[in-house]
């Protein structure tokens, strides 16, 4: 439903479509042969500012789509609501570091042709009501199948749906299948064969990240259903079944057709895909607590090593360990860097980032004290203001032990209110603790302010409430950078936690009440201590940060086992 590759082309919010350019961008390095399809939000993914109290506003980002995107010529079209949506394409080339390239292509419904209405199906990305958000995963899945075959991939090995936004191409797949067999309707046969072609990621262990739709919705924008399989075919029976939902769970066989159960895109997905994985260890033992009987493997989510070092660490890595783009393995003889030579790299881009605040948000910041950066999509569960829990003792840490610097962003959906008002939570903070310690929350969070916020600050923070973080990616940034993470064992942490080694925990998952009692605790007696009193045991771990979590917490690893694990 997003990607992000390019910041000047404003069609992702975060996390995923962060990711997804990642995958992209290690395809193209990797020469896997893969196309990439999604949506073009002209209205992008909202500016956002705040007024004086801290409160959230949003704007259309205004983009030039022209000026990045080149029209391809195929138009197709689908059926919604039984008006004819014609879509035509955008195509974006990710340049490989070989001279390979992955094509990205946008799809749009803002042409001739549309009623208005219809033009702006692809304005915005999570916006609308249910039915808007339905008509556009339409236009992702089945007009995304009928788009790859109009610009000549007729051979397609493998069709991989992140999320289950894209789970309607499943559908477009199973009328393909009949149709070469002359049939109108799909068989089991079809379905064993759309499920050999088929892998599906969730990334989400929160309920609501899984789109359902009242199935009356469903056949009233796209035909009936049931039209659309043998019903003498027990196997097709059996799979309606198993792709609606009933108060939460998959209805029974016999449940199909009685009243109104719920069309779950999750369930079709994990239904018609060979293979299913959520995206990081602990993620996927979550995944398969919540859909029961289902087979959900784990490959743990990586970011591109190339994109996300900073400058001054891409010239010391070139320097140590030359080729480490190429071969990310590499970074794990970072543990040899001279530490002056790390400190001098760390040095350059902290000061990128404490201009960069001073510049913003006139601050007054420092290089020299202790910073810690926390930038995450302002959703409640994320935990944005654990760390002002207890404003006195923050305090108390900064005028007592040492001196601290807090940099915070993020932005809250449009319609997310608690996440709006957590936002305010952290601008009263920022006034209450001015000036024994300075807090800026930088607006507008992009994939620029990411690369200098988590290559700039000394410790990256990270306070989910567990077990929903599916992975989170910011720490496996900051990690390329020699930056350690203070974190909730939750998502890729688990994997990636070694006690003052890679960075240090907050609580034992046991209890969220004591989360932030740990969090002061360990901030107070062991890293404000280290950081000030023996900087050598700091950069100690900072080195270690990179050869253990920054060479292998990438997204040429991640593509790695998918390759081997799901494609092949």
């Amino acid at each position: 439903m997003e990607i992000g590759i390019d910041n000047r082309i404003p069609t992702f919010s975060g996390g995923l479509g962060v990711l997804a350019g990642d995958t992209i961008s290690s395809a193209a390095d990797l020469r896997v042969p893969l196309v990439a399809f999604t949506l073009l939000y002209r209205k992008g993914y909202f500016e956002q500012r705040f007024d004086a109290s801290g409160f959230q506003q949003e704007a259309p980002v205004s983009w030039n789509v022209d000026d990045y995107l080149q029209r391809a010529d195929p138009v197709v079209s689908v059926s919604l609501d039984g008006r004819t949506v014609g879509i035509r394409a955008w195509k974006y080339e990710v340049q490989g570091s070989n001279g390979h390239s992955v094509p990205v292509f946008f799809m749009d419904t803002d042409i001739p042709g549309n009623s208005n209405w219809d033009r702006t199906l692809t304005d915005c990305l999570y916006g609308g009501d249910g039915y808007y958000r339905l008509c556009q995963e339409v236009v992702l899945g089945i007009g995304g199948i009928r788009m790859a075959r109009a610009l000549g991939f007729e051979h397609i090995r493998r069709f991989h749906m992140n999320e289950g936004h894209a789970a309607l191409l499943t559908l477009e797949l199973l009328e393909e299948a009949a149709r070469k067999s002359g049939r109108d309707q799909a068989t089991a046969a079809d379905v064993e064969a759309v499920r050999r072609v088929c892998i599906f990621t969730t990334h989400t262990p929160v309920s609501a990240g899984h789109d359902r739709f009242p199935l009356p919705q469903v056949e009233q924008i796209i035909r009936p259903l049931r039209t659309r399989f043998d019903l003498e075919d027990p196997g097709t029976v059996k799979l309606l079944g198993r792709i609606l939902e009933r108060g939460g769970y998959a209805a029974s066989v016999g449940e199909v057709f009685e009243g109104e159960p719920w069309f779950n895109m999750t369930y079709l997905a994990l239904n018609l895909s060979r293979y299913v994985n959520g995206v990081a260890k602990r993620h996927g033992e979550v995944s398969r607590s919540m859909f029961p009987g289902y087979t959900i493997e784990a490959i743990t989510n990586g970011v591109h090593a190339g994109r996300w070092t900073a400058p001054a660490f891409q010239r010391l890595f070139d320097r140590y360990m030359p080729g480490w783009k190429r071969d990310n393995f590499a970074l794990r003889h970072a543990a040899g860097i001279p530490k002056l030579e790390l400190w001098n790299a760390h040095v350059e881009c902290k000061t990128r980032l404490i201009d960069y605040v001073n510049e913003t948000t006139n601050r007054g910041m420092e290089v020299a004290p202790l910073t810690i950066g926390f930038a995450r999509r302002a959703a409640v569960y994320k935990r944005g203001g654990l760390l002002f829990t207890d404003i006195e003792r923050l305090r108390r840490i900064s005028t007592r032990r040492g001196r601290l610097q807090l940099v915070y962003s993020g932005k809250a959906h449009p319609n997310n209110h608690e996440g709006k008002e957590m936002i305010q939570r952290i601008f009263r903070a920022i006034e209450v603790l001015d000036p024994d310690l300075k807090v800026a929350y930088l607006d507008d969070y992009d994939m620029e302010i990411g690369a200098v916020l988590t290559s700039g600050v000394d410790v990256w923070l990270n306070t989910p409430e567990p077990p929903m973080e599916a992975s989170g990616t910011s720490g496996m940034k900051a990690a390329l950078n020699g930056v350690p993470s203070f974190s909730v064992l939750d998502g890729w942490w688990v994997e990636g936690h070694v006690e003052g080694i890679t960075g240090w925990s907050i609580g034992d998952g046991s209890d969220r009440s004591l989360d932030a009692p740990s969090l002061y605790e360990k901030l107070e007696n062991v890293i404000v201590p280290l950081f000030y009193d023996k900087p050598d045991e700091f950069l100690e771990v900072a080195r270690q940060v990179i050869a253990f979590n920054g060479s292998f917490f990438t997204s040429h690893r991640m593509l790695y086992e998918y390759v081997v694990n799901a494609y092949l």
